[in-house]
């Protein structure tokens, strides 16, 4: 891995992922800046929990995990976040989501004008703007930032938590967006394009709105990277899932690491999809870091 340090915020939702066997610190945005620690890089979670048991035990996590906790904001109305979380026989999750939580009311203050100032990417999602509240916020925030800032939309649609305008918008502030092959017909549909092959429907939002870069994603098959010169299929690599929560952070995560360098697709792709493998190998979001270093455990992977 290169040297070079960049500051990365992960923007929206933190929350406990509540398994059979127990709760699980979660929430995209805390996964890619995990990961993004993990790379290297220094990964900064931007969210709101509850003055509450669940929020104590969250920043205390997130602090053992090795994450600042000075973006967390406190909430004295509302709970932690929570989602119930159910695994097939394949490793795949459905989900559950609490509603009316502290991450619904992200508030828009000075130090977070000040962390968005500073960062060299922002990772969002759909899921922090099912509330008016927390959109208007993470609109201010991506405004806020500098021209230059790598701007993430990973879309991940939850439940019914999305309209065509937060998809539609969203797609307007973003440089780089991705999305599951699951996911890519549905965005179309919503945005009144037509959905023909991956690589047209992903050029065609390339286009439509501005973007450098757009990622579909296949789980265990792999990506497709699609960029204004470039495209680039991967097919991924064979592991014993675990399960998938967090794998697709993961993949955000070391995806920015790459684009921020200026690599080659192959290479990112090669990179994202080592690493989205390895966390779904492992149980849970987080998994805590080898030893001798992630880039052992990541070249081992065929």
């Amino acid at each position: 891995m290169q040297s070079g340090h960049y500051t990365l915020v992960g923007l929206g939702e933190l929350l406990w992922d509540v398994f059979a066997s127990g709760k699980r610190l979660g929430g995209a945005p805390a996964n890619f800046a995990y990961i993004a620690n993990l790379l290297g890089d220094q990964g900064i979670p931007a969210s709101r929990v509850g003055a509450d048991v669940f929020g104590d035990e969250a920043l205390a996590q997130l602090a053992q995990s090795g994450l600042s906790t000075a973006f967390v904001q406190r909430d004295q109305k509302h709970p932690t976040g929570t989602v119930q979380v159910e695994i097939d026989g394949a490793g795949q999750a459905r989900f559950a989501i609490a509603q009316s939580v502290a991450w619904d009311f992200l508030e828009w203050t000075a130090e977070w004008q000040k962390l968005a100032a500073e960062a060299d990417a922002i990772c969002f999602g759909s899921l922090a703007q099912r509330s008016q509240e927390s959109r208007q916020t993470i609109r201010n925030f991506l405004r806020a930032a500098g021209e230059d800032v790598l701007r993430i939309f990973d879309v991940n649609l939850r439940q019914n938590f999305y309209t065509a305008e937060i998809i539609a918008e969203s797609m307007r502030q973003a440089s780089v967006v991705k999305m599951n092959r699951e996911e890519l017909p549905l965005i179309m549909s919503l945005l009144g394009l037509e959905n023909v092959s991956e690589r047209e429907s992903a050029g065609r939002l390339l286009s439509r709105y501005g973007l450098r870069l757009v990622c579909v994603t296949r789980g265990g098959s792999g990506s497709l990277l699609v960029s204004r010169d470039e495209i680039h299929e991967h097919f991924g690599f064979k592991v014993t899932i675990a399960d998938t929560v967090g794998a697709g952070d993961a993949f955000t995560a070391a995806l920015v690491y790459g684009f921020l360098r200026n690599q080659p697709l192959a290479r990112i792709n090669d990179l994202a999809n080592r690493v989205g493998a390895w966390v779904a190998s492992l149980p849970g979001a987080m998994p805590a870091a080898p030893k001798e270093g992630l880039a052992p455990e990541l070249a081992q992977l065929k």
